[in-house]
């Protein structure tokens, strides 16, 4: 292989050689076209709509439609409100009606002493429930006192009709709380254990009259949920009590 000499031209001379550019040269260049794709960016964002240039009509109608929308929660609301409302008068409906349909005891405490039945030879028309001389007694229903007074045998007593009709009489009364007309409710004090009238020791004298007929009052209150002898009252004692302290 031979060597070349020094002397010999250099068969590349011939050709131009393009220098390699500096690295502050590609800054330059890549700066620039950051700078060229920044002002195609502004120009294509000038031809957007601005904000303030937008059509009367397209915001009047998004006002429109923001008042529809709040007018329709504003009903439903309203719609719910009044459903709520409904449903509170619907239940004071079925509390009233229910307060107004039960059978409740008419003392707290009491000895069951004689039953329904003949006795001396005459019908005993109702129970006997012997408590302390001026315990408080109850009404056992709902209904309007139609008679209140001295009654002959029956001493003091009330007679509350209800609305079906069926009268309960309350005999032998010390006191008589209530007067002709009143209306009351069940679990309402109306009157005061005695021994007036034809009675033998003091007690209250209970009697039920159906369709104007005397009824065993034991058997027409286990009729009504309520057992006179067990001494068992409605499910609905409390709110009638409660009612009736009211």
């Amino acid at each position: 292989m031979r060597q070349r000499l020094s002397s010999e031209p250099d068969r590349y001379r011939g050709r131009r050689r393009v220098p390699t550019p500096p690295r502050s040269r590609y800054a330059v260049v890549v700066t620039s076209a950051f700078v060229g794709a920044g002002v195609v960016a502004l120009g294509a964002a000038s031809n957007l709509p601005d904000a303030k240039a937008v059509s009367p009509d397209v915001l009047e109608s998004l006002k429109t439609s923001q008042v529809a929308t709040e007018a329709l929660n504003e009903r439903a609301e309203d719609g719910n409100r009044a459903s709520r409302s409904n449903d509170r008068e619907a239940d004071a409906e079925l509390d009233a009606a229910a307060l107004n349909d039960i059978y409740l005891l008419p003392l707290d405490d009491y000895e069951f002493t004689s039953a329904y039945g003949v006795r001396f030879g005459k019908l005993h028309a109702g129970i006997d429930l012997a408590a302390p001389d001026g315990t408080p007694y109850k009404a056992v229903h709902a209904g309007k006192v139609t008679k209140a007074g001295y009654n002959g045998g029956y001493g003091y007593s009330i007679t509350v009709q209800q609305d079906d009709g069926t009268e309960v009489i309350y005999a032998h009364s010390r006191r008589l709380l209530v007067k002709a007309g009143d209306a009351v409710k069940a679990g309402q004090v109306i009157g005061e254990v005695g021994n007036t009238g034809y009675s033998y020791g003091t007690h209250l004298h209970l009697e039920v009259h159906v369709k104007g007929t005397p009824v065993d009052p034991i058997v027409f209150f286990q009729d009504q949920g309520v057992d006179i002898k067990l001494k068992i009252e409605s499910v609905y004692a409390g709110m009638a009590a409660a009612e009736a302290a009211s």
